[in-house]
């Protein structure tokens, strides 16, 4: 699904957890003028599902030149070591993400074995701004998911890629308190999200909706009164 001008949902579904229950998540494909971007990577086992998603955009795997993690859970960063096995991509993550992701800190998440660690080239922090073909993407810090979660904003499409910031299980809806142990500092992280002008929202969990800046700054009133 083209979100915006060279930027791509990748829509994965799995089955998950004990019970077999489907779950799909929302990598996204940003393409720049040096090769593509890759936002998330799913859970381990996701390559071939991406790679098909590659190929009607018109990419191969090995195309991809980077991989930026907006965290380090695992059906964000699972998939990352099989990648690297096929690829060269430079990765991208947090400052506060890489110890989970290269293996020096178990997710904090987490339950039974992990996925494999795997390098983080760059660390990133807030405002870093990659040049795309849809115009600037600009990292934004989200934390309270995770430690260094982060979002990205492209200004010239009014577009936001908000990881697990936000959901949009049924429109758009605040962070999953199941799985955000820091739900205080997620619900202030949202005044950032709601400072930027946002028309459209991809959420990891929930996928695309047409809902941005007045319903994020309503989902924080909302939050920090209950």
């Amino acid at each position: 699904m083209e979100l915006a001008p060279a930027v791509h949902a990748l829509p994965l579904s799995f089955d998950y957890g004990e019970t077999g229950t489907e779950m799909t998540i929302h990598p996204a494909l940003v393409e720049t003028d040096r090769g593509p971007i890759l936002v998330d990577v799913g859970l381990t086992g996701a390559l071939e599902k991406l790679e098909a998603h590659l190929d009607r955009i018109g990419y191969e795997l090995e195309d991809v030149r980077t991989v930026l993690l907006t965290h380090h859970d695992g059906d964000h960063a699972g998939a990352l070591r099989e990648l690297l096995e096929r690829t060269d991509a430079i990765t991208f993550a947090h400052r506060e993400e890489t110890p989970f992701i290269v293996g020096d800190r178990d997710p904090i998440k987490a339950t039974g074995e992990r996925y494999p660690p795997a390098p983080i080239d760059v660390e990133i922090v807030d405002a870093v701004t990659f040049r795309t073909r849809a115009g600037p993407m600009r990292v934004v810090e989200t934390p309270g998911h995770s430690p260094g979660h982060v979002s990205l904003y492209f200004p010239d499409e009014r577009l936001l890629l908000a990881g697990d910031a936000l959901t949009a299980e049924d429109g758009l809806d605040g962070p999953n308190p199941d799985f955000t142990p820091e739900m205080g500092q997620a619900t202030r992280s949202l005044a950032a999200l709601s400072d930027l002008d946002v028309d459209h929202t991809l959420c990891y969990h929930g996928g695309f909706v047409e809902e941005g800046t007045d319903r994020i700054e309503a989902i924080r009133e909302r939050l920090e009164r209950s």
